[in-house]
């Protein structure tokens, strides 16, 4: 096996990526215990000091399990890279068949269902133990399994023809297969955005139109208020795996549904659920979804191109263990290390979509009550056992959405 300086970089970069995450869970454990004992003072009214509590204990028990997924994925990463796991899956492939389109199928896929395995404790663990403590979990081992079964099944009829066509013309169309790539992917993500709430999500769950008259004509109010159109407002039966509540809008084009969990609109009262779907709506209305999917497409862009550039250097392969030059392990190799070298650049992206979050709430402030979307989200913290206290570093890097007390303060800002 020869190694490099790539593989010195990689090792590098590899250390610092796992010691920041243990060192960010490090803090934000920390930060949790300090507030254990009082709930924070803008919450203490609707609050309690138990619902505080349960909070950080289950915020600090899914801090535990991550530290041993941090550490145990990394294990896996140089096992498959440094280890020799690819290369040896690679050679498997080629003793089965002569095709190199079919061993990079091939290979890709059975790299796909070993990772699927390979995380099931994990993901086993987190469903029946760490779910089940806090009384979360609503979900069956018949539920799990036959969720796991589609899911695989959905791989193949869907990733199977996409990976065929992403390998064939990374083979036929030269120098610049990335920009051909590019275009295939694109394709395909709006494809599935149009798909994916009518034919997609109802393989999972069971959705149903709203049957509460009094709020449908609210939400009908509010879609006209702001000039929204889409294809119904449904009801999910999320309450058949889990009790966290929850509510969004999906789909693009005219093929857009609007959602709720079954488990939100049990605990919310009218008006808080019009707030909430008021939010939603300010995404909508500052084409935020528009704007990430441009943001992902362009990144995804320069990714293929620098993938293009890689998949000619010797020194890529062999810094990370790779003996055999291909596409398909250029492809995967390129999938696996990507997160080490990006990871510090989160904050800017969760910076961005933090001011996303506050631009719809600015939105939801105008179209219905501040008070009311205040509310929403307390509950939606209590609910959901969130904690109110995260580590700003911790948040900086993982949290997509602003802290519970800058958000709610902001809100009540702009009331006044």
């Amino acid at each position: 096996m020869e190694f490099n300086l790539f593989t010195l970089v990689f090792l590098v970069a590899t250390l610092s990526y796992v010691v920041t995450l243990l060192w960010l869970n490090i803090r934000q454990d920390k930060a949790v215990a300090k507030s254990f004992s009082a709930v924070p003072a803008e919450f203490s009214e609707k609050i309690t000091l138990e619902q505080h509590q349960k909070a950080g204990e289950y915020t600090q028990a899914k801090l535990l399990v991550n530290h041993f997924e941090i550490i145990f994925s990394t294990a896996v990463l140089l096992i498959w890279t440094l280890g020799g796991g690819l290369s040896w899956l690679d050679s498997l492939w080629q003793t089965l068949t002569d095709d190199s389109l079919y061993i990079g199928v091939g290979f890709i896929l059975s790299l796909m269902i070993i990772g699927s395995i390979i995380d099931l404790p994990f993901s086993v663990y987190r469903t029946f133990v760490l779910e089940q403590k806090f009384g979360f979990n609503k979900m069956t081992a018949g539920t799990f399994l036959g969720d796991m079964l589609k899911g695989l099944l959905l791989m193949l009829i869907i990733g199977l023809p996409l990976i065929y066509a992403i390998l064939y013309l990374m083979g036929t169309m030269g120098e610049f297969w990335w920009a051909y790539v590019w275009l295939v992917l694109t394709g395909f993500s709006l494809l599935m955005f149009w798909l994916y709430p009518s034919y997609i999500a109802p393989i999972f769950n069971k959705f149903k139109p709203l049957d509460n008259l009094e709020l449908k004509a609210k939400i009908d109010n509010l879609l006209i208020r702001t000039g929204f159109k889409s294809d119904g407002v449904f009801v999910m039966d999320g309450s058949k795996r889990s009790s966290h509540g929850n509510a969004y809008f999906t789909g693009i084009g005219k093929n857009k549904r609007i959602v709720f969990f079954d488990t939100l609109l049990e605990g919310m009262e009218d008006q808080e659920v019009e707030a909430i779907l008021a939010h939603e709506l300010g995404h909508f209305h500052h084409k935020h979804i528009r704007k990430h999917m441009i943001t992902s497409f362009t990144i995804s862009l320069f990714g293929l191109a620098l993938l293009g550039y890689l998949i000619n250097q010797p020194w890529f392969f062999h810094g990370l263990g790779v003996e055999t030059m291909s596409n398909h392990t250029a492809l995967i190799l390129f999938t696996l290390v990507m997160p080490v070298f990006s990871f510090f650049i989160a904050p800017i992206s969760n910076a961005l979509s933090r001011k996303h979050e506050f631009e719809a709430d600015a939105f939801a402030a105008k179209h219905t009550n501040a008070d009311d979307l205040i509310s929403s989200l307390v509950k939606l913290y209590r609910d959901n056992a969130a904690t109110l206290t995260p580590d700003k570093l911790y948040s900086a890097f993982h949290d997509s959405h602003p802290q519970a007390s800058i958000r709610i303060n902001h809100l009540k800002a702009s009331e006044s």
